[in-house]
């Protein structure tokens, strides 16, 4: 190994060279079928500790990496979004120092790019970003591990369909890139991801061989895909009325069974979760009642498919998150 990323933050792929990416992935792999065949992965017996920071409530990134901690013998403390004085009493740089006094690894989940650059400038251990409005970087591990099970290549044709400016967007976009993916994001022109994200994507493509490109039209950008990837349509925290107009701007790239039958006959179905697929949530009941939609970015039939890989990916969440743990911490 050409290169060495003991102590290095995770703050988006953009940071990390492919070879870095790609050893991840690989050792993702084989700490996924090392659990799976029951073999011990403790490698630290509680002799280290890491902070999980979730300002933004959390399903998959909270469980995965306390699932993950545990697997390799590492100590959690979670800090939820009312847990700690941070903005309040306290800023950023004050925390970062403390923490990293106490931790050997923190993880942040929030809305701000620059509170995870704060804490990596000024922590001193490794920070792992589990989500900000710029970046989703450990989504990206779990979704590439799945397209490497399934296809047992990266190089395959990944195409994003909605908001390709988002955190996902931007993401997807530059990972693709490494991966030597042909990545097309399907979206209205004004959803399309800034250029500077678009200039870093290129450049890394110009090493790995991918294509990057991005359409509106629907039908051209989904045509023998091999992936088809959505998300929600509204992050979280946006205001109610971004709904309807979002909403009025994308209705016509939900990913349906058509789209589906326009990808390649093995083509399979992603979303990084939580999906608005039906109207067993309170959101899902508001939007049928606020806008006649059962289902809003997938529907029903495609999330509940064969194609749909979306547990998998789930669960692949944590298989990669321990990587990038074990692999970052400082033996």
């Amino acid at each position: 190994m050409a290169f060495n990323i003991k102590g290095k933050s995770l703050f988006a792929v953009k940071d990390w060279s492919t070879e870095e990416v790609k050893f991840i992935l690989n050792l993702s792999h084989d700490l996924k079928k090392q659990k799976y065949t029951g073999q011990s992965q403790n490698r630290y017996n509680h002799q280290k500790s890491i902070a999980v920071i979730m300002q933004k409530a959390s399903t998959r990134t909270r469980s995965a990496f306390e699932v993950a901690a545990f697997d390799l013998g590492i100590n959690v403390t979670y800090i939820g979004p009312t847990g700690s004085q941070i903005g309040d009493k306290e800023s950023m740089e004050d925390t970062a120092k403390v923490l990293g006094g106490f931790y050997d690894g923190i993880a942040f989940r929030g809305s701000a790019d620059a509170d995870v650059e704060m804490l990596i400038k000024h922590a001193g251990v490794p920070v792992w970003n589990g989500l900000t409005d710029g970046w989703h970087p450990t989504q990206m591990f779990a979704d590439y591990l799945t397209v490497l099970e399934q296809f047992g290549r990266t190089d395959v044709k990944f195409v994003f369909v909605g908001d390709a400016r988002s955190n996902m967007g931007n993401s997807l976009t530059v990972m693709a890139a490494h991966m030597g993916a042909h990545f097309v994001s399907v979206a209205p022109k004004e959803l399309w991801p800034d250029k500077s994200v678009v200039e870093i994507a290129n450049e890394i493509a110009k090493k790995t061989g991918a294509k990057i490109e991005f359409t509106e039209d629907v039908m051209e950008g989904t045509k023998d895909a091999d992936v088809i990837y959505t998300d929600v349509w509204v992050s979280m925290g946006e205001p109610k009325e971004v709904w309807a107009e979002r909403i009025a701007l994308l209705k016509d790239y939900q990913v349906n069974d058509t789209m589906m039958a326009n990808a390649n006959k093995n083509a399979i179905f992603l979303h990084c979760l939580p999906a608005f697929h039906d109207t067993n949530t309170k959101i899902g009941k508001q939007v049928a009642v606020d806008h006649g939609m059962d289902s809003l970015e997938v529907t029903d039939s495609v999330f509940r498919s064969d194609a749909s890989k979306v547990f998998s990916q789930a669960e692949n969440r944590m298989h990669t998150i321990k990587a990038i743990m074990f692999a970052t911490f400082d033996q």
